[in-house]
């Protein structure tokens, strides 16, 4: 199939859209994924960029990309619906746990310090996966190179005593027309017992209301990946099919 033939295949046609080759799925075990992408540069990348997610892309760097592959179709694009998420108990237990952490914006400049966190994370975490061998160039590209409206979301908590303030997670965080965009987060692995994964979903939520806006954005739940599995919890939460955005069913809430 050609890349007009994807780009047609997925409605896109009119852009610059090109497809990768075959390789292995980082996902399901012996499957094969390829994807269909185009660059974001210019005065139109922010525009692009929240056109396309809310068509199931994802932004990695100054690349958005969209799962293409022929005999498969696990991944499905999910977004938080923020005006009816509500805070549950579990949720109130998370957030009590957090009470302490200060949100923080930066611009999208790598730091030691993050780079420093999500080595930690990355090793202790998934020493396995993709990312494991990402250098701080890699990182600082990761974070740096996008002409998109982005946003590092730190998370620091402050030491009683010296008030000194330590950074415990990180999210890169796209702004969107109709949300945020969570592209990457991570966190300190010695502060595992606070929950900060699923407290940084919750503080963007939070963040999106601040805001006013609709959505938040989570990338792919993958059917049958135990690793994508956790993204059913923000209940409720929308996937993307061919006719368009739907509810999920709510078959986990917590």
């Amino acid at each position: 199939m050609s890349n007009e033939d994807f780009a047609r295949r997925f409605g896109l046609e009119g852009g610059e859209f090109y497809i990768t080759a075959p390789a292995p799925c980082p996902y399901l075990k012996g499957r094969r994924e390829r994807k269909i992408f185009s660059y974001l540069s210019g005065e139109t990348a922010s525009a692009t960029n929240s056109l396309l997610t809310r068509r199931g892309f994802r932004r990695s760097q100054n690349l958005i990309y969209l799962p293409a592959c022929e005999a498969c179709s696990a991944c499905v694009p999910v977004r938080i619906v923020v005006d009816e998420f509500d805070i549950s108990r579990s949720r109130k237990r998370t957030i009590a746990k957090n009470a302490d952490v200060i949100r923080r914006l930066r611009a999208p400049s790598a730091t030691s310090e993050q780079f420093s966190m999500l080595r930690a994370y990355l090793d202790t975490r998934h020493s396995d996966g993709g990312m494991a061998d990402m250098t701080v160039l890699d990182y600082a590209s990761m974070v740096e190179e996008t002409s998109v409206d982005t946003v590092i979301i730190e998370y620091l908590v402050r030491d009683r005593h010296s008030r000194e303030e330590r950074l415990i997670a990180a999210a890169l965080t796209d702004r969107l027309t109709d949300g945020l965009s969570m592209v990457y987060s991570f966190f300190e692995p010695e502060e595992s017992a606070r929950g900060l994964g699923r407290y940084m979903i919750l503080d963007h939520v939070s963040f999106a209301q601040e805001l006013g806006l609709p959505y938040v954005y989570l990338g792919y739940w993958v059917n049958g990946s135990g690793k994508m599995d956790y993204k059913k919890q923000f209940q409720p939460l929308e996937t993307l099919g061919t006719r368009g955005w739907s509810r999920m069913g709510a078959s986990t809430r917590s």
